[in-house]
């Protein structure tokens, strides 16, 4: 009996032992699950500066789009006559100063120059959103391409500032230097967490 009894302790010793052990394995593929999760949803994490600017560059793009659309769509039409029933819709006086002045300058633009800036802002259009896209996904060479890219039209912004001043010029280029400045602050970021990851 006394034999019996201690075998049987033994056995229930190596069954205690190997529910432990097994334990132990679903434990350390729990522990590991959760890992993978908080991992998972680490990498899931979307910066909210980025995505923001992501969009405003989105939304210059169907901005300058359309504007490209109606460039052509104005070639060999009348641009004066056009805006001046335009004004008469809006019941805008005809006669006004800001009327007159608009005409001014629209009989000045000829077919061939809506052609350019058709094709201008079509580019512009197509850069804006190759921008704003790679932004939303968080792409590192699409941050590189809006440094550079807003990097190389602030002289021409600043120019036309000088040149011509007025709030929306001032707005506009105020908004490049934020998204430069966070931009340039994001991908120096980056370079030190991943220097730190690697050491």
């Amino acid at each position: 009996m006394q034999v019996w009894g201690a075998a049987s302790k033994r056995m229930s010793g190596i069954e205690i032992e190997e529910v432990d052990e097994a334990s132990g394995k679903r434990t350390g593929a729990t522990g590991g699950n959760r890992a993978g999760t908080t991992r998972e949803h680490t990498a899931r994490h979307h910066d909210s500066g980025l995505l923001l600017i992501g969009l405003f560059k989105l939304a210059e793009a169907v901005f300058f789009f359309l504007v490209g659309v109606g460039a052509f769509h104005f070639i060999h039409r009348d641009l004066g006559d056009s805006a001046l029933r335009l004004a008469m819709r809006l019941r805008v006086d005809p006669d006004g100063r800001l009327v007159s002045y608009v005409i001014d300058h629209l009989d000045a633009i000829t077919a061939h120059r809506l052609k350019q800036i058709g094709v201008a802002t079509f580019f512009y259009a197509a850069l804006r959103a190759t921008e704003g896209i790679g932004l939303v996904l968080e792409q590192t060479w699409a941050e590189y391409l809006t440094v550079g890219v807003t990097t190389a039209f602030l002289p021409w912004e600043c120019y036309e500032i000088a040149r011509r001043p007025d709030w929306v010029r001032v707005c506009l280029l105020l908004a490049n230097l934020v998204v430069l400045a966070y931009l340039v602050w994001w991908l120096g970021r980056s370079r030190r967490t991943e220097t730190t990851a690697a050491d």
